[in-house]
């Protein structure tokens, strides 16, 4: 077929091109074109030319985060808040196919050459890599504290509705299927606070505090004299307001600190509770060397971080997450994490992984957007919003598939003689 004489696709057919089993739900185009079931409650609607742009100019995650935060392509059957239904009809069911060039030619002519010259990002859009670089290296002082910054110093309200009354942004722990997210959360220090041995008078490093929800439960059930860092200066206002508010400003502190720049040391145990994610795999080895160096000999560190299911893949957490959620964030597996504490020097007692938990956390805090949806949008932007909820349903979905899970890790600073007090057998 010559070039002059080539059938021009709809929006739809070119899609549909582009799917090996079809379209598991409901699409429509601006142009009038459609494919998909027409009775799916589940609906997906391309409303004009900009996002057509955004999905052929970064295909896959990014470029459809893109088109959903501008408002560019909406969604109908789901709440803003909770994506999670329409999020698992495309990852379960949507597959691709590669076509041939002649296909391919036919289908970016079809939805115009003009349209692969990428729109300018939104808003809500973090810069690129290569733009990051000129902030300093990766992971350096500097480029670290802004990324924490872009994540965390949005609005303490807005965590305040979508995370509850613990203004805890980590994995929960149900001690049954029914609890609470407020039960959860509280288990979950609980579990850490077990694990680590607290005892009253000892000294607990939290590393990556968040709003010191950790220093703030060891302090007041246990008698710990609690230090926790952050590099979010919103975090560190929030929580050492709440921290006089309990009463426990005489054993509990949160400092805006980098966590390279405390001088402390001769803790009895440390807590790294989501932080591991925002270091860098190449700095692992430097990070828990700066832990032992901090901790007691015969004390404990106890490691609370997303992983990967192996060790194989690259430790990128995705386009989307890094332009819209954990710029320069990265992932491994458990067994990267495990063998960079043992490399310097801490003795692994324990491993477990709590990936059905924080599965059941991220449904928790969808909800709590869902229920707090307006008064949310007079926080943040309504695509900040939208953000906030692709990612935590999506993520939902991935802890479900077991695409990523959510590992502790128990270390021993154990002595030199090898006569460590870790118990025989242990009952957290």
């Amino acid at each position: 077929m010559s070039i002059a004489s080539e059938t021009r696709l709809t929006i739809a057919e070119a899609f549909e091109r582009l799917l090996r089993d079809g379209m598991p739900i409901r699409f429509e185009a601006f142009d009038g074109s459609s494919l998909g079931p027409e009775d799916s409650l589940l609906r997906l609607r391309l409303v004009n030319e900009r996002g057509l742009a955004y999905l052929m100019t970064a295909p896959g995650d990014l470029g459809f985060a893109r088109a959903y935060v501008s408002g560019d392509l909406e969604v109908e059957g789901v709440h803003p808040g909770d994506p999670y239904e329409i999020m698992k009809a495309l990852m379960s069911r949507l597959k691709f196919r590669v076509p041939s060039a002649p296909e391919m030619l036919q289908i970016v002519r079809s939805l115009g050459f003009g349209n692969l010259r990428p729109p300018t990002p939104p808003a809500e859009e973090h810069l690129p890599k290569w733009r990051r670089a000129l902030e300093g290296l990766r992971h350096s002082k500097g480029r670290d504290a802004e990324a924490i910054h872009h994540h965390y110093d949005v609005s303490n309200r807005f965590y305040e509705l979508v995370l509850g009354p613990s203004m805890t942004y980590t994995c929960a722990v149900y001690p049954k299927p029914d609890a609470s997210l407020e039960e959860a959360q509280a288990e979950k220090y609980d579990l850490i606070c077990r694990k680590l041995d607290l005892k009253a008078g000892d000294r607990l490093l939290d590393l990556g505090c968040g709003w010191g929800g950790m220093v703030r439960h060891a302090a007041q059930h246990y008698g710990v004299q609690a230090l926790g860092v952050t590099l979010s200066r919103e975090q560190a206002q929030w929580a050492q307001q709440a921290i006089e508010r309990q009463g426990l400003s005489g054993l509990a502190e949160v400092r805006f600190s980098d966590y390279r720049d405390v001088p402390e040391t001769d803790f009895d145990a440390i807590s790294s509770i989501g932080l591991t994610e925002h270091i860098g795999v190449r700095n692992y080895a430097d990070y828990f060397a700066f832990a032992r160096s901090k901790v007691k000999v015969d004390g404990r560190m106890l490691n609370h971080c997303i992983t990967r299911r192996d060790n194989t893949g690259r430790a990128t957490a995705g386009q989307f997450i890094d332009r819209y959620v954990f710029p320069d964030g990265e992932l491994t597996g458990s067994g990267t994490i495990v063998s960079a504490m043992q490399d310097e020097g801490f003795e692994v007692r324990h491993v477990e992984n709590l990936r059905d938990h924080y599965a059941l956390t991220l449904a928790a805090w969808c909800q709590n957007l869902v229920d707090h949806w307006e008064e949310a949008l007079d926080e943040v932007t309504e695509g900040r919003a939208k953000v906030w909820g692709l990612y935590m349903a999506g993520s939902r979905l991935a802890f479900e598939r077991n695409e990523i899970q959510l590992t502790h890790v128990l270390g021993v600073n154990t002595p030199a003689d090898g006569q460590s007090s870790y118990p025989l057998r242990v009952d957290f």
